[in-house]
């Protein structure tokens, strides 16, 4: 019986982006896993959080794929900063993705489910998405080499890792609830 998983993106708006989730969708399942996509493969008429708890919950892991999402040409973090200690700074030229990105991640890190974040190359590396927030390496990838970056040395090692993690949330569900652990 597969292990179910939830995988999480943002609506792809490129098609090598829909590539990448057919890509990573096809690899968990040769590994027994079976990724659940809320609006894809499962559907709910409760509030989005509320569903989204309840795929968790049913859940033994969770995958993010921080897509590109929201392109800025030129912004400015904390304009008119009055405070001495803050200083505005121009932020050009970037990639925003999802805040679904990060909602569903902190869900589960609160549930104590395996994460594993990836995100592509150019996004913004902000909230739960920056380097050891949640204790595991983020890696960058592109979209377009799809197929190099789920045969590198890099993804074998971080989903293994994960992977024995989903694995131990699953056999630690199967057994019988004690007081004391």
């Amino acid at each position: 019986m597969a292990i179910p998983v939830f995988l999480s993106y943002p609506q792809p708006h490129i098609t090598e982006q829909v590539d990448f989730v057919r890509e990573v969708a096809a690899y968990l399942r040769t590994r027994g896993l079976e990724p659940r996509t809320l609006g894809v493969n499962e559907y709910d008429t409760d509030a989005p959080l509320t569903a989204i708890r309840r795929l968790m919950l049913e859940s033994n892991g969770l995958i993010t794929i921080a897509f590109r999402r929201l392109w800025i040409d030129q912004a400015t973090w904390k304009k008119d900063a009055n405070m001495e200690s803050v200083v505005a700074t121009p932020f050009v030229e970037s990639w925003l993705t999802s805040p679904w990105c990060h909602i569903e991640p902190a869900m589960a890190f609160q549930l104590g489910l395996p994460i594993l974040l990836l995100r592509e190359r150019g996004v913004l590396a902000d909230g739960i998405l920056e380097k050891g927030v949640v204790g595991m390496y983020v890696p960058e990838f592109t979209a377009d080499t799809a197929s190099g970056f789920l045969h590198s040395l890099e993804w074998n090692e971080l989903v293994a890792k994960w992977e024995g993690q989903v694995r131990s949330v699953r056999e630690a569900k199967g057994r019988p609830p004690t007081l004391f652990r």
